[in-house]
């Protein structure tokens, strides 16, 4: 019995590959205007706040053709999608309350979210190129927590979530280069 280990469809990593290039670009122009605007919660920072989920949404829904084009597992990118959707409601609620309220949703998106990137990371690792979205999804599960406690700061900030987007960029971006070279993808044997 041959106990070979099928390789991915080739335009899996390449779809995943530009999946994360454009995540990156996103996050790092998005945490650029959030940035600018971290101090006070007015409309282009709300604005700002809704749509980083939303894009979340759209790109997990790429994600999850991608990976039925591969066989591969589903439902973590399933749940990031219920639990981005919902983070998107609960920010437009919290954003009427102030900025510690939005820092406690983000903080509690950033965990649970991180935990389930850091999930689909695990069981992709057959892709190559998931140790930096398992690494970021650790961090995110800490940086959210992290948010929550900012939250009861005496001048809370959203600038710190601008920090978080573009770190979180740089873990797609590293993701994206490693995809490319196809290291730690199995081949057959």
């Amino acid at each position: 019995m041959d106990t070979a280990v099928a390789a991915p469809p080739a335009s899996v990593p390449v779809t995943l590959r530009k999946l994360y290039f454009l995540r990156f670009a996103f996050a790092a122009v998005w945490a650029a205007l959030l940035f600018a605007t971290a101090d006070a919660l007015g409309p282009l920072s709300t604005t700002l706040l809704l749509v980083y989920p939303l894009f979340d949404v759209a790109a997990a829904v790429v994600d999850v053709r991608s990976a039925k084009a591969d066989g591969g597992p589903v439902t973590p990118l399933y749940a990031n999608i219920a639990i981005s959707s919902l983070t998107v409601l609960a920010l437009a609620l919290a954003a009427t309350s102030g900025i510690p309220a939005v820092l406690r949703v983000w903080g509690a998106w950033a965990v649970t979210a991180g935990i389930v990137q850091l999930v689909a990371g695990a069981v992709r690792r057959h892709l190559g190129g998931q140790w930096p979205m398992i690494a970021s999804g650790a961090i995110s599960t800490l940086a959210g927590l992290s948010f929550v406690t900012q939250a009861g700061a005496d001048d809370p900030s959203l600038g710190s979530l601008a920090g978080y987007a573009f770190l979180g960029g740089v873990f797609f971006l590293v993701s994206a280069l490693r995809l490319g070279r196809g290291r730690g993808a199995r081949r057959p044997v």
